[in-house]
């Protein structure tokens, strides 16, 4: 029974190395040539990729755009390697493609919230509303735009935060872009005593004299309305986005400095109270 078993087994692996032996003579070769083809594809798709790349940055493209073109090319270049590998291999790909199909209408039913996101991703690279460093609001929601995915939106504002915005929230949604800088308004009250049009001048002095201020954008300052504490005016003037903040605060500290030189006081709500004995 042992000698039996032993002359089974000792059987089955000489079948094993003869099939192993029939299938390396048979198609090494093909084997060889199917690697050769994909790596030497997947070569030249790299090259054409950052070819690609290379001619949008000397163009001055949008880097956003420059990228999901040279990852497109890149991917359809390994696809195409792929199917003539597979056919050195003698390998039809008819029956992959209608499984691919299946597979993908599976796929697409249970993803639809990642596929919209991926769609608007492409529509917001494609039509450009906004590129990297861009000042958008969307949705109640702003900042400089950081880089643009497929997927989602980054953003960043003053404070350093990331806030990332799926892309089906901005497609077809109202859109602020400020591009690279962001409107500041001031509003205080003068005395209806106050000299109005000197008031206007040291505003006019403060942010001319400020570096920060976009002077080719030039500041607004006038009049802005009129109230039970004074004169309201009004001052609308754009800066960086990423020093927003710290430009407001210091043509504020700059402004109430000039009117305190010049004796122009600053309003405030009075209440008087007659008590009656």
């Amino acid at each position: 029974m042992n000698e039996n078993g032993l002359e089974q087994e000792l059987a089955q692996l000489q079948n094993v190395y003869n099939l192993l032996t029939e299938f390396l003579v048979k198609y090494s070769f093909q084997l060889v040539g199917a690697l050769l083809i994909f790596l030497l594809g997947l070569w030249v798709a790299n090259k054409i990729s950052n070819l690609v790349a290379s001619q949008f940055e000397k163009h001055e493209i949008d880097i956003t755009l420059s990228n999901f073109v040279s990852n497109l090319v890149r991917i359809l270049i390994i696809v195409m390697v792929g199917v003539i590998a597979l056919g050195k291999l003698g390998i039809s790909i008819t029956p992959m493609v209608a499984a691919i199909g299946a597979a993908s209408l599976g796929a697409g039913l249970a993803l639809q919230g990642m596929l919209s996101n991926y769609a608007a991703g492409v529509t917001i690279i494609v039509t450009r509303p906004f590129v990297v460093g861009n000042t958008i609001e969307i949705q109640g929601v702003s900042g400089v735009v950081k880089s643009i995915h497929l997927g989602l939106t980054l953003l960043t504002n003053e404070e350093g935060e990331v806030i990332s915005i799926p892309n089906k929230h901005i497609v077809g949604e109202i859109l602020h872009n400020s591009f690279s800088e962001k409107l500041v308004e001031i509003r205080f009250n003068i005395s209806y005593a106050a000299d109005a049009n000197q008031v206007l001048a040291i505003a006019q002095r403060v942010l001319d004299a400020n570096q920060e201020v976009n002077q080719e954008r030039a500041p607004q300052i006038g009049i802005n309305g009129f109230n039970s504490i004074g004169l309201e005016i009004g001052l609308r003037y754009w800066v960086p986005t990423n020093r927003y903040y710290q430009n407001k605060y210091q043509v504020n500290l700059e402004l109430i400095n000039a009117l305190r030189q010049a004796g122009i006081e600053i309003p405030c709500p009075v209440r008087e109270i007659h008590i009656e004995r």
